[in-house]
């Protein structure tokens, strides 16, 4: 045998190998995009047995947009929240957003100016964006009505501002378009009807855009004078606008906004406000102190049940409307999730606005028990849990409504569990004597698309029956047994 000859042979023999550890080792390819969810929840919103009349309460006055090219729905008027006074006198407010406070004669005979932000020197602006900027949040302190108590006579409004009224607490770099202010008003007489006394400023941040700005303002109506709760001040805010939050201050927290904020509004040595000791992010590196829940896109609304339940209605995108219980130190996901659902920011890779399949947790995310898709409405606007007793068959249930459809939906609270919607039905809606849709029977041209819009929102009195209020026509609306 030719010794010169075996590296040769041994070279041959081994490029079998070779190829076969090349035919072994295929590249792996790059894993698919995921789709988006065609049809996020495909089950249909059905009417149930129960069913309401609405009838007429009071109309508010007409009035003017402050801005002189229209932007925005001809409003007859833009009422957005009611709410009773807490002095035994059954007197109901409600805010325009054009810069008016009313209260409301416990008869409904007619509505007082009480409060007019247009003769207020605050640096009150609503010609921004008239149908999300101006006067809109109140709260009227728990002790309003108690002679010698620390917040007697105290009303808490929330409201735009311009940018050059004064100095935010958060956010003064980035408050181009306005600035959103919480302001404390001491009532010299809090049996009056008109306003009489002096106001201070609380609470200001910055807004880069015109929209998501500050929502409501609470006090938590189940906590007793000796409970940590009592006199604490609750505000929602969104995420300081534009389309899918390009601040990024939804998981962002060093700054309340896109939250729920808790503070003292009376403050504490000489502050503005101070910071409740319980609150979740005292002394959490990272967190704005006033932070109570975050993670939330547009809660235009919140409000408590007797037991001090919170429910939030947070607004989505263009695809998910929630329902959200409120807990201390939740995160709601906002811009990750919309629903129960991830977005293209969850997911990356993908485009925006459709939403898609929800990837295990990275973080915990605090999911709504209630949600609605756009085959069925538009934005999530008020709610509150029935507590009344006129219409006995709606006791206990969480009612809220779609602004823009007019539709008003209810949910049984008994078990509620958080990513695990509940079943929304629709209440059975009758106006002089016929069923009808609120949106088509009071609605007003929508500028925004086709048709009508209801600019529905709800409301309160102390005895826990339940309003209407719709923009279209300035009407103020109880909820009475149907048919």
């Amino acid at each position: 045998m030719n010794i010169s000859r075996l590296p040769l042979i041994a070279a041959c023999l081994c490029l079998p190998v070779f190829a076969q550890q090349l035919v072994l080792e295929p590249r792996v390819p790059e894993p698919r995009a995921p789709e988006p969810v065609a049809d996020p929840i495909p089950d249909r919103i059905e009417k149930g047995d129960i069913a309401v009349a609405l009838e007429d309460l009071v109309q508010l006055p007409r009035l003017a947009d402050s801005s002189a090219v229209p932007r925005t729905t001809n409003a007859h008027a833009r009422i957005q929240y009611l709410h009773f006074v807490p002095d035994g006198s059954g007197r109901l407010a409600v805010n325009d957003l054009r810069g008016v406070l009313y209260l409301i004669d416990a008869d409904g005979g007619s509505a007082h100016v009480f409060l007019d932000f247009r003769e207020q020197d605050v640096g009150f602006d609503d010609s921004m964006f008239p149908n999300e900027t101006g006067l809109l949040g109140f709260a009227f302190h728990p002790d309003f009505g108690r002679a010698g108590a620390p917040g007697h006579g105290r009303l808490y409004t929330a409201y735009s501002a311009t940018s050059d009224s004064g100095v935010a607490d958060y956010l003064e770099h980035d408050s181009e378009n306005h600035e959103s202010v919480i302001r404390e008003w001491v009532v010299d007489d809090p049996s009056a009807n008109e306003f009489s006394g002096s106001s201070r400023e609380v609470f200001r941040i910055g807004q880069f855009a015109e929209n998501h700005n500050i929502g409501n303002l609470a006090f938590n109506p189940a906590s007793a004078p000796d409970d940590s709760d009592y006199g604490m001040l609750y505000a929602s805010l969104g995420d300081g606008g534009g389309a899918n939050d390009p601040g990024e201050y939804g998981q962002s927290a060093s700054e309340p906004l896109s939250s729920i904020m808790r503070i003292d509004p009376l403050g504490d040595n000489g502050s503005r406000y101070r910071i409740p000791p319980d609150n979740p992010f005292v002394e959490r590196e990272g967190f704005a102190p006033e932070i109570w829940a975050w993670g939330l896109r547009h809660p235009q609304h919140f409000s408590f049940d007797s037991d001090g339940t919170m429910y939030i209605n947070d607004i989505g995108q263009t695809q998910i409307e929630e329902v959200n219980i409120g807990v201390p130190g939740a995160n709601y996901g906002w811009r990750l999730r919309e629903g129960t659902f991830a977005t293209a920011f969850g997911i990356g890779g993908v485009r925006p606005n459709p939403v898609y399949p929800r990837p295990e947790d990275e973080q915990a995310f605090e999911y709504p028990v209630a949600q609605f898709d756009h085959d069925e409405g538009r934005a999530i606007s008020s709610g509150y849990v029935y507590r009344g007793g006129s219409i006995p068959e709606l006791q206990g249930n969480y009612v809220f409504a779609d602004l823009v459809t007019g539709r008003i939906f209810y949910i049984e609270t008994g078990d509620l569990t958080p990513g695990d919607p509940a079943r929304i039905r629709e209440l059975r809606v009758f106006i002089e004597g016929e069923e009808r849709n609120i949106g088509e029977a009071l609605g007003h041209p929508n500028t925004y698309g086709q048709g009508k819009r209801a600019d529905l929102r709800l409301g309160i009195d102390a005895q826990g029956e339940l309003y209407a209020l719709t923009k279209g026509d300035g009407w103020v609306r109880k909820l009475m047994p149907g048919r």
